[in-house]
């Protein structure tokens, strides 16, 4: 199937806090998990979207790369998964002082909260491609931390949602069911 078991994965856990418009972690107190190697590099699109349909936690919705712009959702968690290339992402806004620019590559899976900005900084291979796929029953929104979202609106929306009873690519014993 191409999934590493979790005991041979590394996991990066970032709290990143509110900046300026953007809530970050900051609501909710859950971390940016990024799975560094949770599925063998030469992953497909296919076999990724099995797996999320068999831990039966989150639903598929999309193959594509990821946004240039800064931009976030407060109506769901987002689980992306990198089927193709190598990019440099921005979380947190970028010109957060505590933002995170990692470097993401095939096989990684990033689980993203809502509030938390992303955006592509730089795509290092050509090609970069991830599966995007979010809680059953929840549909993403387009936020940007701009002047005329709500803000009271936004936070209360992030407020409410509730966290993943189960890992979205390992179920039960996934790092994000003890995030």
């Amino acid at each position: 199937m191409g999934l590493n078991p979790p005991s041979a994965i590394k996991v990066s856990r970032h709290l990143i806090p509110a900046w300026h418009s953007i809530p970050n972690t900051s609501i909710q107190n859950k971390p940016l998990l990024i799975y560094h190697c949770a599925f063998e590099k030469s992953v497909s699109a296919s076999q990724i979207s099995n797996n999320l349909k068999k831990v039966d936690v989150v639903v598929p919705q999309w193959q594509y790369s990821m946004y240039r712009q800064t931009h976030f959702h407060s109506t769901t968690h987002e689980v992306l998964s990198v089927v193709s290339g190598r990019a440099r992402l921005c979380f947190g806004g970028e010109d957060n002082p505590e933002r995170v620019e990692p470097v993401i590559e095939a096989g990684d899976v990033m689980i993203v909260p809502a509030g938390v900005a992303h955006r592509l900084l730089e795509d290092l291979s050509g090609g970069f491609t991830m599966v995007g796929a979010y809680p059953k029953g929840k549909n993403w929104d387009m936020c940007y931390g701009a002047g005329d979202e709500n803000e009271n609106e936004i936070r209360s929306a992030i407020s409410q949602l509730t966290w993943f009873d189960q890992d979205p690519i390992y179920g039960r014993d996934g790092p994000a069911s003890q995030a």
